[in-house]
């Protein structure tokens, strides 16, 4: 296993999967910039839908860590049987999970938004229903679409998944340029152009494995459905606990959230702009962390601890130096970012206020509370990274943020100074944990 991960299989692995947050990052800007043109009415009302949608897209993509440790470990230890079986047990749970979950969203979308956010200007929220409505159907294809990336990149393939992206990205930016600039159908376009995409991006990587006879996660024969319990139990040991976790995070956020809209329209415009300029510091930490997923789960699969420690070191020293990197640039470049978007000037020198608490704590705390649990979730020690994150959400960034935000009187701020605390309290304990071994000590397969 030592060999397998030399340094070559190493950047083989890790330079598709910085390529493909790149591209989602910036395409996600991108998005944004596109949907700013429609007025600060449109991007709140987006913004608030995509805070929701997250919360759903995590807990798909937490599924889906499940069905990638078990496979990984599978691969690991060379039963390609057992990693084709878990792979098409993944496909059929996410599926499941995704269409009841589209159904319920579809149904309560303005129950939801009103739960969440409490009394919102008429307009963000009549922009907000468009933009549920159609973005939910979409759901189904992005759970499945992210269960077949995971178990590429299970398998150490971590081009196939970029290559896709790159294709739909390209694919959403051109639907956005027509439905908002061509058919100027505003929020409801962006809406589309999402759908189209993620269907495209779902279709297309799902054949990619049905034809892949030759690959231990290969799809093929998934239409012969046969659940196998005992391998749905193992990859739910994994995955729950890290839905719960990354739900529970978003659930978090969203209450947290629901701050701005206590401070007018500008206030939640400049978080979300703040949010999507920042988003470039957290990519590549955001790559290592699916890496240490792959190359964590494969070495404890195989037994191989020792490369587990050594790996994880190596990835966690490159996230460090990387975030504190674009942390910096963002920081040095922070005015030219923020007057890309068409804000008001409130709206500007509060996005820029955020930014600049955030690009600190990130340099900080970042990678041991994002990157780090991903080592630890590969070896099995997900219901630890979940209790940890738990608490902290709920002590640390929730309670801080009100705190700091109503009674301490420093206004929204208050919640990007409790999220960068939330960080640094996680992952100290993370840390921790991985120098103890104490993961060392739980079976997954």
């Amino acid at each position: 296993m030592t060999e397998r991960w030399n340094n070559r299989a190493l950047f083989f692995l890790l330079w598709p999967l910085m390529i493909e947050q790149l591209l989602a990052v910036t395409m996600g800007a991108a998005d944004t910039m596109m949907v700013s043109s429609v007025g600060e009415v449109a991007i709140s009302g987006v913004n608030i839908v995509d805070n929701i949608n997250n919360l759903l897209i995590i807990a798909f993509i937490a599924l889906c860590t499940g069905g990638s440790v078990v496979t990984s470990q599978y691969i690991g230890r060379r039963e390609r049987d057992n990693a084709g079986l878990a792979s098409k047990q993944l496909i059929y749970i996410v599926t499941l999970v995704s269409l009841a979950v589209t159904g319920i969203a579809i149904i309560l979308r303005r129950p939801i938004v009103s739960l969440l956010y409490g009394n919102i200007a008429d307009e963000v929220m009549n922009a907000a229903d468009i933009y549920f409505l159609i973005t939910a159907m979409s759901y189904p294809f992005l759970a499945v679409y992210n269960a077949d990336a995971a178990l590429f990149r299970a398998s150490g393939n971590s081009r196939t998944p970029m290559r896709v992206a790159v294709l739909v990205n390209i694919l959403n930016i051109g639907g956005n340029a027509f439905f908002i600039f061509g058919l100027r159908i505003g929020v409801a376009g962006a809406a589309l152009s999402t759908l189209i995409s993620r269907i495209a991006a779902a279709v297309i990587l799902t054949r990619l494995l049905i034809r892949s006879g030759g690959h231990a996660m290969n799809l093929s024969g998934i239409l012969k459905i046969r659940l196998c319990r005992s391998m749905i139990r193992r990859i739910l040991n994994v995955g729950i606990p890290s839905g719960l976790e990354s739900s529970m995070f978003q659930i978090g956020r969203l209450l947290t959230q629901r701050i701005f809209t206590t401070f007018g329209t500008s206030a939640i415009a400049g978080n979300a702009i703040a949010g999507v300029i920042n988003s470039f510091s957290f990519m590549p930490g955001m790559a290592y962390g699916m890496a240490l997923l792959t190359i964590v789960g494969q070495c404890v699969g195989a037994g191989d601890y020792d490369s587990a420690k050594k790996q994880t070191k190596k990835i966690m020293i490159l996230a460090y130096i990387t975030i504190i990197t674009s942390s910096s640039l963002n920081f040095i470049f922070m005015e030219p970012l923020v007057s890309l978007f068409q804000l008001s000037p409130e709206a500007h020198g509060i996005a820029k206020a955020f930014l600049q608490v955030h690009c600190i704590s990130m340099a900080i705390g970042w990678p041991m509370s994002f990157a780090l649990p991903n080592a630890l979730r590969a070896a099995g020690d997900a219901r630890y990274v979940m209790l940890v994150a738990s608490i902290s959400m709920w002590i640390v960034r929730v309670s801080a943020a009100y705190l700091l935000s109503y009674p301490l009187g420093v206004g929204p701020l208050g919640v990007w100074i409790a999220m960068g605390a939330d960080f640094i309290s996680r992952g100290s304990f993370y840390f921790g944990r991985w120098c103890r071994n104490r993961w060392q000590t739980k079976t997954v397969i």
